[in-house]
């Protein structure tokens, strides 16, 4: 994807990380539309091949996180962020993402309910650890896909 498509989407996954851990929400209005914009710039950059990555990070993204939600487990910010992040970074950058966000927010997590003296029923706005995700695998992802790809090559 071209640089300049980027400095809008780090914005937007900044400012909807910093709310989701300020207010547990994350607007239809910031995120949506870029949701739609990463589908249609990843289809002008990259073609047919773009369009498939950005529709399947954001199916994985969505069918996985609307998952948990229906179970109980997450909010629909969680969603709306992987329906986001994962139009713009495609499906082997979602599933990095979805994998460091994790590992983010269990251990910042239990750092903060030590450190808070929150009992273990504190939710945390996972959202939030996400959008860090997102935001590491934007800079750093592409090496890393490439250094696992080439850990998965039988020789």
């Amino acid at each position: 994807m071209h640089s300049i498509a980027w400095w809008p989407t780090l914005t937007v996954l900044a400012v909807a990380t910093f709310t989701d851990l300020r207010s547990r929400r994350i607007p239809n209005w910031l995120v949506l539309p870029f949701m739609a914009a990463g589908i249609c710039v990843s289809a002008w950059t990259s073609g047919l091949h773009g369009l498939g990555q950005s529709l399947g990070g954001l199916g994985l993204g969505a069918l996985l996180f609307g998952v948990l939600t229906f179970m109980g487990g997450m909010g629909m910010g969680d969603v709306k962020m992987m329906l986001m992040a994962g139009a713009f970074l495609g499906l082997k950058r979602t599933l990095l993402t979805i994998f460091t966000g994790s590992v983010l927010g269990s251990i910042l997590g239990i750092i903060v309910i030590v450190a808070r003296r929150k009992d273990s029923n504190y939710e945390l706005p996972f959202g939030t650890f996400l959008g860090m995700a997102a935001l590491l695998v934007v800079f750093f992802g592409t090496p890393i896909v490439y250094w696992y790809q080439g850990l998965l090559v039988v020789r």
